[in-house]
């Protein structure tokens, strides 16, 4: 147990992708400081989309998010308070004709907290009954490219930009014809490091030998914690799928920045605006995730990152400069403040 520990260990700290986000943020959180400093204001980020609390940094409704957007372009999507009864929500999705699996998660969601893919009402009984929070409800949508487009325009400009897209690759083992689910795990060091949930999750998958090149998925949810593979995806960027995207954020008041979770049929689907859901809209938070790509710098990783902040700042500039004022120091704070109630609802 000693060795395992230590390999865990290992591998954790030699690839910064790993690291906790506390400390890979260490250096952004200075060069945020200053950007405040020169805006004159800790929350600043408010004004770079106007249209979403908080500008989508701190606290942010994914339903509400979700609402801005083409009904044609989602999933069908549930809201609930807490709390809520199983029967109660099989009911509903009953009266909109949803089956499982579905993909349920917070409503005021971070980092793919208590995001889940539920497979029948006794996994629903099991999430709800650990639920302390507002969730929404998500058909699943089971196309095979999944995808994190980073979208940027000035608001006194008519088209913006696309500065990062990430391809999502899920995880998975192959099987070999002898060795179980456990052991491959085991010699997979990006499975190895989600061992202990995957076996919380599916004790009865741990013995199961998969046939020689059967490929077995470990965790359905596309999300760079929860052991996803984050590629660099922006050799993808074209002036069609910017047109694309172009014509999305025109039909979304007060949104300027943030990245666009999408699940299409094919990517040249996408490029045509065809056969494609949002699953989520993140707002100032979102991250360029394309520097989590195996083996990227981490001295490009922050320049990327120190760009999109500049961004992020430029954009708050002008919306300040066309008459949207920045939040009292007190309106942030409130934010703030329930942006950590959240937190530990979630924990």
């Amino acid at each position: 147990m000693e060795l395992v520990n230590k390999s865990r260990f290992l591998i954790k700290t030699l690839n910064w992708e790993y690291w906790p986000w506390q400390i890979f943020y260490l250096p952004v959180m200075v060069y945020y400081l200053w950007l405040a400093l020169k805006s004159r204001s800790l929350f600043f980020f408010f004004n770079v989309n106007p249209g979403i609390e908080s500008g989508g940094m701190l606290i942010e409704s994914k339903k509400k998010i979700l609402d801005l957007l083409p009904e044609n372009l989602i999933p069908t999507t549930l809201f609930f308070n807490h709390p809520v009864s199983k029967d109660e929500v099989l009911e509903a999705m009953d009266q909109h004709s949803l089956h499982f699996p579905v993909i349920v998660k917070p409503d005021y969601g971070e980092r793919g907290q208590r995001v889940e893919k539920i497979e029948d009402s006794v996994e629903l009984f099991n999430y709800l009954k650990t639920n302390r929070l507002n969730i929404i409800l998500q058909e699943f949508i089971d196309y095979p490219e999944e995808l994190g487009i980073f979208y940027i325009r000035y608001p006194d400009e008519r088209t913006g930009r696309i500065t990062s897209i990430v391809k999502k690759k899920l995880l998975f083992i192959t099987g070999d014809g002898v060795s179980n689910v456990h052991d491959l795990i085991r010699g997979h060091p990006r499975a190895f490091i989600q061992l202990k949930t995957i076996q919380q999750k599916h004790p009865d998958l741990m013995n199961f030998v998969p046939a020689r090149n059967e490929k077995v998925e470990l965790v359905p949810i596309a999300n760079h914690c929860r052991g996803t593979t984050f590629l660099d995806g922006n050799d993808l960027i074209n002036p069609k799928l910017t047109g694309v995207m172009d014509r999305i954020g025109d039909g979304i008041k007060g949104f300027y920045y943030g990245r666009f979770d999408i699940r299409c049929q094919s990517i040249q689907d996408l490029n045509d605006g065809i056969n494609f859901k949002i699953l989520e809209l993140n707002g100032a938070k979102s991250e360029p995730a394309h520097i989590y790509q195996p083996g990227f710098s981490i001295s490009e990783a922050y320049r990327v990152m120190f760009q999109h902040w500049d961004e992020m700042y430029r954009i708050a500039q002008i919306n300040k400069s066309r008459g949207i004022r920045l939040p009292a120091f007190r309106d942030g704070w409130a934010a703030w403040r329930k942006f950590r109630h959240y937190s530990k609802l979630r924990n």
